[in-house]
């Protein structure tokens, strides 16, 4: 059943006597006896409402009774401080020691599987807030191990909160960012490690007590035990120390990775080794914590605890009302295998960044990130990226953005500091390279669809830079070429329109990935990144030619020579590289066309979406950018319209794609990454080459022939499999 606000408000789960006591202007009411004499009479999709009810009301309307609409079925307890009378978080927690320290354990597995479950996108105060000592900071104050670990958690919080704000990556996980006025930080950073470190320091001495023989023990003697049970107190002090440190390391970590231009990365390396240690320490001490349990619940996948037990001090049902005006989340915690596993992969990724070589080439940037990517990490790894990438503007904090471009577009070092860095189309294009940093930054799917949004902006800004230059040389009295700016629009001009088609290319790219395509748009899909990587490789190569050209007529005055510079000019491997996956992409688009001619490939027949429809859907941003110039589904029927397996196989585009592949690879022997793209290349083309030699042998027609494709080779070029049945 539906209702809407008004009466929503008096129809949730009956609280306890007196538990919300009648306002001024409102009287509570049990309307349990009238939703259910209304329920036997309503027939499914019906619903009660009031006569000013509409449809847009019908978009704020709560389901009755349905903990993912109705926050009030849920609730254990309407406030906190209901929540403390009635010893829902106890301190301390027990007045024996044995089982305090094993309940304290049990809240921390606990408060790192919902920190987990945070930074996965859901809300912060049903998951780490949900702990109820984390509310109340003073309450904790008369015990030290759970006061200590509870400030550095939400300092650690804050750190990272600030982080993901300060890159502004929380679009994409709208609820990341909201703190709804909760407990973050009370104290300074050094004192929340300071008591931390008392801590730690306490129960190390404490374990080394335990640990000594019995002629030694006197000396120890005035140091008070951790717990009251001899045999138990190295394990509990083990427990403990591993994850005392493992959050001290993380929290470390995160700061260290906030310095400026990345000074901090190596030290956060050294925590990062230090963590992934603790994180093994804290496995291996479940075992214990398992077998010294006293009430000990049944091994379940799903707890979130190494001891197997319910923690305490924890409702996630308190906080559900902060969620307003949208429904509460039905959020599921992670368990605690599962948290472990993420705080490793998380770390994993953090050291990808940490060791990165801050290259202050924009390719190498560009590539970095790219790749980082493939891995698929978390909103807070890659909120730190971006925080690394781009600072105050300029690249890694230390590089003026214009004079990374200058670089990138090929022109002498002392361009850089150029007063033409000064003009508003130079400062836009600065602007929009920090952007793209950003949006490489995001995930997958908001990158797509910025991707696709900023292709006009670079497009306009190429077309302005165009226009300026042209003025530019009809006002300039100096020879074009021996002028400064005239080299400085030219390089620049030619970099943004390679810039752009690379941006185009990996907006296609990207569709593979998010799994947008259908098999029956791989024609044309396959033909459109054809096309667009034509045009980068020709804008690649005028590019790199330009510098070249500019670094030979360099040389060329130094050494008196008459030799043209251009006479020995060779294509770079950069672009023949671009050019395996052209052929690559043309060989399949024209053998997804013979498929589709040939009718061994029937397309769906939709009332909704035509051809032509679809090839607006996918490419309408790309479109509206004019990239490439004069493409449109006429131009792509015209090009696969007459397409078949007998001119395919005279004119083999997988050949020329490993011929291609293979002669390149001696240029990037010390490139593993493009070695390994080359590899796959070559692995698609031979593959489908022979698939092309047996279906032109058999004929495309045999009704016996059956022709499916895979990504078992590359992520988004298809590898053809032929069978016959």
């Amino acid at each position: 059943m539906a209702e809407d606000h008004t009466a929503t408000t008096t129809a949730t789960a009956v609280p306890k006597p007196n538990s919300i006591p009648s306002g001024d202007n409102s009287v509570w009411a049990d309307l349990s006896p009238l939703i259910k004499a209304a329920s036997q009479d309503l027939q499914e999709g019906e619903l009660i409402h009031g006569d000013n009810f509409n449809l847009f009301a019908a978009m704020s309307a709560v389901e009755i009774m349905d903990p993912k609409m109705d926050s009030g079925i849920v609730s254990t307890y309407y406030s906190l401080d209901e929540a403390i009378e009635n010893g829902a978080a106890p301190v301390p927690i027990s007045a024996d020691k044995t089982t305090d320290v094993l309940c304290t354990i049990d809240i921390m597995d606990h408060l790192l599987a919902c920190e987990a479950t945070w930074h996965t996108g859901h809300s912060l105060a049903q998951t780490v807030y949900s702990c109820l000592y984390l509310l109340q900071p003073e309450r904790t104050s008369s015990h030290a191990l759970l006061h200590s670990y509870c400030k550095v958690t939400r300092a650690t919080c804050n750190a990272v909160l600030s982080v993901v704000s300060d890159t502004r990556t929380h679009e994409e996980e709208d609820l990341f960012t909201m703190t709804y006025d909760l407990p973050l930080s009370e104290d300074r950073d050094e004192r929340c490690l300071s008591m931390l470190n008392a801590v730690e320091e306490t129960i190390s001495r404490q374990l080394r007590a335990c640990k000594v023989s019995s002629s030694k023990r006197r000396v120890s003697e005035d140091i008070e035990t951790l717990q009251s049970n001899p045999d138990l107190e190295e394990g509990y002090c083990k427990a403990l120390l591993c994850r005392l440190r493992f959050r001290k390391h993380f929290y470390h970590l995160l700061m260290s990775m906030k310095r400026p231009q990345g000074r901090g990365l190596e030290l956060a390396r050294k925590h990062v080794a230090s963590c992934i240690v603790e994180i093994d320490h804290i496995r291996k001490s479940s075992e214990f914590l398992r077998a010294s349990a006293q009430e000990m619940s049944k091994q379940n996948i799903d707890n979130t605890t190494a001891s197997g037990c319910q923690p305490i001090g924890f409702d996630a049902s308190l906080n559900s009302r902060l969620s307003a005006p949208t429904p509460p989340r039905a959020i599921k915690i992670l368990c605690w295998e599962k948290a472990l596993d993420y705080y490793m992969k998380l770390l994993q990724d953090l050291d990808i960044i940490c060791s990165y070589s801050l290259d202050p080439s924009l390719e190498a940037a560009f590539l970095f990130v790219v790749k980082f990517q493939k891995s698929q990490p978390d909103l807070v790894s890659r909120a730190h990226l971006q925080l690394l990438l781009v600072q105050d503007g300029k690249l890694y904090g230390r590089d003026p953005i214009f004079s990374v471009i200058t670089k990138a577009a090929g022109l002498p070092e002392g361009t850089k500091n150029h007063d033409i860095q000064k003009n508003q189309f130079m400062v836009q294009l600065g602007q929009l390279v920090i952007n793209l940093l950003k949006i490489l930054c995001t995930n997958a799917a908001w990158q797509r669809r910025k991707l696709g949004k900023m292709l006009q902006d670079w497009r306009v800004t190429s077309v302005q830079l165009e226009l300026a230059f042209k003025e530019f040389i009809e006002a300039s009295n100096s020879p074009g070429t021996e002028n400064v700016c005239f080299k400085i629009f030219q390089h620049t001009l030619a970099w943004v329109e390679e810039q752009t088609y690379w941006i185009a290319s990996r907006f296609l790219i990207l569709g593979f990935e998010l799994e947008l395509y259908t098999a029956h748009d791989y024609c044309m899909v396959y033909w459109y990144i054809y096309v667009v990587l034509i045009k980068l490789c020709e804008k690649k190569n005028l590019r790199m030619a330009m510098s070249i050209g500019a670094a030979k007529k360099k040389a060329k005055k130094k050494k008196d020579s008459s030799k043209d510079a251009g006479m020995d000019y060779q294509i770079p491997a950069a672009v023949l590289f671009l050019q395996s996956q052209m052929y690559l992409a043309e060989g399949l688009s024209m053998m997804f066309a013979a498929l589709r001619n040939e009718h061994k490939v029937v397309p769906p027949q939709s009332p909704f979406s035509t051809e032509h429809e679809i090839f607006i859907q996918q490419f309408e941003l790309l479109q509206k950018a004019c990239l490439p110039d004069r493409v449109s589904y006429m131009s792509f029927k015209e090009s696969t319209v007459h397409a078949n397996f007998s001119t395919l196989a005279m004119c083999d585009y997988f050949k020329e794609a490993q011929r291609i592949a293979k002669e390149v690879k001696s240029s990037f022997a010390n490139d593993p990454d493009k070695m390994a793209e080359l590899r796959r290349i070559e692995q698609v083309a031979e593959h489908n080459s022979i698939a092309l030699n047996v279906i032109c042998r058999v004929g495309a027609l045999d009704p016996s022939l059956n022709i499916s494709f895979t990504f078992c080779h590359h992520p988004f070029f298809a590898t053809a499999i032929v069978k016959r049945s």
